[in-house]
């Protein structure tokens, strides 16, 4: 599949051409501002991270993991205190808790690394350090048969250059 890769001068331009594209149907867009921008941003909505379903696993394992060493210590080495039963749910809530939130923060940290392909070795083949500076740079990937009509749409909304970045 094509990658299309269009440069503009104006936040407006680049904004109007995402619209237009996501209007048409075409979701994997991609843009590179030098600043954030809110009329792009309001453009491209992102879509909800998957690291929260690290974090929620994470948080679960924690606090199996917790009542269960807890009750198995109890319960394989019984210790008759005043008369107190041997697995008491109450007092064990804390350490159930602390080991939540230490597997869900780790496991985010870890979600974070794979969902977001960390570390990166190379670049995105579309970005250019000029998006940095100046220019703006809009990446759509679509089909082979649709490469002209996007050509088309991005040069419609002023932009300075289109090009097929990968196919």
């Amino acid at each position: 599949m094509p990658t299309l890769l269009a440069v503009f001068e104006e936040p407006d331009h680049i904004a109007a051409a995402a619209r237009r594209l996501i209007d048409r149907g075409y979701d994997k867009i991609e843009t590179y501002t030098p600043a954030p921008f809110p009329e792009v941003d309001d453009v491209v909505v992102p879509k909800p991270s998957p690291v929260r379903l690290f974090t929620l696993i994470g948080g679960l394992l924690g606090v199996v993991t917790g009542y269960a060493l807890t009750l198995w210590m109890a319960n394989n080495w019984p210790i008759m205190l005043g008369g107190k039963p041997f697995s008491s749910i109450p007092p064990y809530t804390i350490i159930a808790f602390e080991l939540t939130i230490l597997f869900g923060g780790v496991l985010t940290v870890l979600g974070l690394f794979l969902v977001s392909g960390l570390p990166r070795v190379k670049l995105d083949p579309a970005y250019s350090a000029r998006f940095s500076g100046e220019e703006f740079g809009l990446v759509v990937e679509c089909q082979e048969r649709d490469v002209p009509e996007i050509d088309g749409l991005m040069r419609d909304n002023h932009a300075t250059e289109v090009s097929v970045v990968q196919a």
